[in-house]
């Protein structure tokens, strides 16, 4: 009976606890982060100690990028001096998080050797990196730091959490004093992370009084689960639940989590990339194995062993996701281990899903300006906009979120899809106009600069059908701005192409010159116009984004408005099988500043596994830079797109 209230109490927390969950989801949205979101990891890295030598109490990493597959770094030796960093020789239980702004990591790991004993140790290290390369450490010794502890035997095992509801990240681990239970204890990290600042409290004691360590919390849907051993007596690893950290208000779920009958410690959970799957490891130190289970509610669990593989032996370690560059940076540090395929550096730019690249050269900073689709929603479903920007076309920067649809726009606020933007000198200042579509509709935001932020005009520009269309949707919108004329035209349409000028002030459309010029049949979304040479070329993608055959035309014309004149083999940009490029389409075209040099901005299906995920794949792509060329005629050679 005290199981079902302790279910139904689960239960009720659940339901109030998914509505504050989508409020922190919400929040969190607002402060526009730089850096690689959840949908742009591809890989993780495993941090770990290998034994009780001296030699081996230390830090080593691994990664892998399925999940599964773990390949050791730097030939299993450690990443990191211990004799440096701690007090006494040796690290332990490295832990690692990345950071609330999505690019800090924070790692903390047990100040000890054990070959001074089990309960010689007083302090742990806190260290802190941008890279995962370069560390810098900070030593906590508890005694020192804190009064009141003058019978503390030992501080085992510290992790980190960020606390929302205090906006600080909370350090919490094991302490024993005198004859006293190990206990689990908490405090805040300092805004530098280099020290503690609030006294040490209980996270968690049992109901039974007794020892538990080794605490690893993770947090779903809004509850925090905690795994913990209990510590001489019972068998192995707990779970309580709380929907407060510091409440102090834990449900303890019956039974214990790990599927084997040998004695376990060191436990981590981590979520598997793109999944709903969560991966449950630890170490069953009397073995010398390390064992792995998999979960989707974090309540059931089964044995997985038959799926992993690791070339070498880890002691209790915690796993984190990486993103394609973070990979690439530490292989490029430590090696690339045999077996690791690590995605193609050149292409795609931009690290993680984007999509429908929009380009421009910024008069006014002297560099390039990029604005994608945020990717890597289900049923592109995403809400919010981000720029890059970059010196070289090659090396881009993440400059952040310039416009959420939730927060900024209060006539679409979803399906952030296709932008595209212009720089307008005004006088003696420059403008920008960014038009986006949202809600498959087409709306106007304004900003002094390209980084933003961007002020929506409060109305959609576009939500209406031109006169004689029956099909398709008010999307993908193309801004030009005419050398001959100075005027500046708008083009929009999925299944029909539809262009008007602008107002001087960007913001509106002359009604009165909007007209239909769909190219041929084989239009379907996704027009870019130039000029070069006195000619106006158009470009547009056939087929659907979800297809492998997505691809890209071209036109000219003797006017911005048209016609659309379409020569013979105009297709000029498509999938390559052979080397697993598909789903080419969606572009823009930007001139070198000066030169007749041409580069055409597109995405494609990701790879390698775009192509194995069905539709999926239609709302998991990436953006790539390739030369577009022109002959003497004028005509655009067929684009070789690159690895």
């Amino acid at each position: 009976m005290k199981d079902r209230i302790n279910l139904k109490q689960q239960k009720i927390a659940l339901a109030f606890l998914f509505i504050f969950q989508w409020i922190g989801i919400y929040t969190m949205a607002q402060e526009y982060k730089s850096g690689p979101a959840e949908k742009d990891y591809i890989g993780y890295l495993f941090t770990y100690f290998k034994g009780n030598a001296v030699a081996d109490e230390a830090v080593c990493y691994a990664v892998s990028t399925d999940g599964y597959n773990f390949k050791t770094l730097n030939n299993n030796q450690p990443i990191l001096n211990s004799s440096v960093i701690s007090l006494t020789g040796g690290v332990r239980d490295p832990h690692v998080l990345r950071g609330h702004d999505s690019k800090t990591f924070y790692m903390v790991v047990t100040d000890m050797t054990s070959s001074k004993g089990w309960d010689s140790n007083r302090a742990m290290v806190l260290l802190k990196s941008n890279d995962l390369i370069n560390w810098t450490h900070s030593n906590i010794h508890i005694q020192k730091r804190f009064t009141g502890h003058e019978d503390l035997k030992r501080v085992w095992a510290p992790q980190t959490i960020y606390d929302e509801a205090v906006g600080k990240y909370m350090i919490y681990w094991s302490m024993q004093h005198g004859d006293g239970p190990d206990i689990i204890y908490y405090s805040y990290a300092n805004a530098d992370f280099t020290d503690l600042e609030t006294e040490p409290k209980p996270l968690f004691i049992p109901k039974n009084k007794r020892s538990c360590i080794d605490g690893d919390i993770i947090n779903k849907n809004g509850l925090f689960y905690l795994l913990y051993k209990t510590e001489g007596h019972g068998n192995g690893l707990r779970l309580a639940i709380t929907d407060s950290l510091t409440s102090g208000k834990w449900i303890e779920q019956p039974g214990y989590k790990q599927q084997t009958n040998d004695a376990v410690e060191g436990s981590s959970i981590f979520k598997l990339n793109h999944s709903d799957k969560y991966i449950l490891m630890y170490d069953v130190y009397t073995k010398g194995r390390y064992d792995f289970c998999e979960s989707v509610d974090l309540d059931r669990f089964q044995l997985i062993d038959q799926k992993m593989s690791m070339d070498f032996h880890p002691r209790h370690g915690s796993v984190i996701p990486i993103s394609r560059s973070e990979l690439i940076a530490l292989t490029n540090k430590w090696g690339k281990p045999a077996g690791i395929e690590i995605p193609p550096a050149k292409n795609p730019v931009l690290e993680g899903y984007y999509a429908d690249p929009d380009i421009i050269y910024s008069h006014k900073h002297k560099k390039y300006y990029l604005y994608p689709t945020s990717d890597g929603f289900d049923g592109w479903g995403g809400y919010y906009f981000k720029t890059f920007s970059s010196d070289n076309l090659k090396d881009w920067r993440d400059e952040g979120v310039i416009l959420d649809l939730k927060k900024d726009v209060s006539w679409g606020n979803r399906n952030a899809w296709a932008p595209t933007i212009t720089e307008k000198k005004i006088g003696k200042n420059y403008k920008y106009f960014y038009y986006f579509t949202a809600a498959q509709k087409i709306g106007v935001a304004v900003s002094d600069e390209p980084t933003g932020p961007f002020n929506d005009s409060g109305k959609a520009l576009i939500d209406f059908k031109p006169e004689g269309v029956k099909g398709g949707q008010e999307i993908d919108p193309a801004v030009f701005n005419d050398p001959k004329s100075g005027k500046s035209y708008l083009y929009w349409g999925n299944g029909y192409l539809a262009v008007a000028e602008l107002e001087k002030d960007m913001m509106n459309i002359k009604k009165n010159t909007l007209k239909i010029i769909t190219p041929d049949g084989s239009f379907r979304e996704g027009a870019f116009v130039i000029s070069r040479a006195g000619r106006y070329y158009f470009f547009w993608s056939e087929d659907d984004t979800r297809s492998q055959n997505y691809s890209v035309r071209y036109g000219y014309a003797d006017s911005p408005n048209g016609p659309i004149m379409v020569p013979e083999n105009n297709k000029i940009l498509e999938k390559d099988p052979t080397r697993g490029i598909y789903g080419t389409g969606h572009n823009s075209v930007i001139q070198v500043p000066g030169k007749d040099e041409w580069h055409i901005v597109y995405h494609r299906f990701s790879i390698p596994n775009g192509i194995h995920i069905g539709d999926a794949a239609g709302f998991h792509r990436e953006v790539c830079i390739d030369p577009l060329i022109f002959d003497e005629q004028g005509r655009i050679l067929p684009v070789k797109p690159s690895l």
